[in-house]
């Protein structure tokens, strides 16, 4: 029997992966209509950001750790949040992301913010053929990744210099559980999140740098915007008996601060960890 205080790598990748299964099956159990195609459509461009913001701590960590002439690989890049602000200061940022619309969205922002340095690559990781790069991130990516031993392996065998992580703990979709129990009859099953991630590190036989921050929280421009997240974290439609169980419920739940509006105004613990990976 594995250790819980030690455990060996095997026994933690299981454990993460018995999660993120449990996690999806139950998902697909209460979910009303078919996956859509592209998962980040009607949320895509909640994951756009100023490339030359200069309030976000994590963000400043991540500068820190770029040196001169470098090449990054930002694994999930999503709509640039962090390729875009990281290609003002490597020498090239190499962009994976699978989804059309996080691309769409970082293309648009790579030509309004005059950045042209950064190569996007439709695929999803691991990938065939990957680029390598001297630094491999991973930014709110992982959570969900049920294969992660074979996912660290080719984030590690794509770096000649360093490995990055950005997770929180608990794992983003945290502010959704509550709704699951009057929504579905069911306490929602968590995500593996920034706590778990160091222990399977650990597991792996990888030593680390952390860096503590605290990530603001999640806020909209419109009174909406919590609510397309909470539907499509709770897998209902707005028109159905459920959806509007839920937009009822959730609207005692939003409130506004400054024109914007949350679920809740309470940040959330956020590990910066990087490591060497192994040659």
């Amino acid at each position: 029997m594995s250790d819980v205080l030690r455990p060996e790598a095997a026994s933690a990748i299981a454990a993460w992966a018995q999660r993120v299964s449990a996690n999806r099956e139950q998902a697909e159990r209460v979910r009303e209509a078919a996956p859509p195609r592209d998962f980040y459509a009607a949320i895509a461009s909640d994951f756009r950001a100023d490339p030359r913001r200069t309030d976000e701590l994590a963000l400043d960590v991540l500068r820190s750790l770029v040196r001169p002439g470098e090449t990054w690989l930002d694994i999930g890049a999503g709509a640039g949040r962090y390729a875009l602000p990281l290609a003002l200061q490597a020498k090239t940022v190499i962009a994976v992301e699978p989804s059309e619309s996080m691309r769409s969205g970082l293309r648009d922002d790579m030509a309004g913010h005059g950045i042209s340095n950064i190569e996007i690559v439709p695929a999803r990781w691991p990938m065939n053929a990957p680029p390598s790069a001297d630094v491999a991130l991973i930014a709110h990516l992982g959570y969900d990744v049920e294969e992660i031993g074979p996912f660290l392996d080719a984030m590690e065998a794509s770096a000649r210099r360093l490995c990055v992580a950005m997770l929180v703990t608990p794992s983003p979709p945290h502010l959704a559980e509550p709704f699951w129990p009057p929504i579905h009859g069911e306490p929602r099953i968590q995500l593996p999140g920034l706590t778990e991630f160091l222990v399977l590190l650990l597991a792996r036989g990888r030593l680390f740098d952390l860096r503590l921050a605290a990530r603001d929280a999640l806020t909209y421009p419109d009174p909406d915007g919590p609510l397309r997240w909470l539907h499509q974290q709770l897998f209902v439609a707005p028109d159905t008996p459920k959806g509007r169980q839920l937009t009822t419920l959730a609207r005692d739940a939003i409130t506004s601060r400054g024109g914007r509006w949350a679920l809740s105004w309470d940040p959330v613990p956020l590990g910066i960890v990087s490591w060497r990976p192994r040659g």
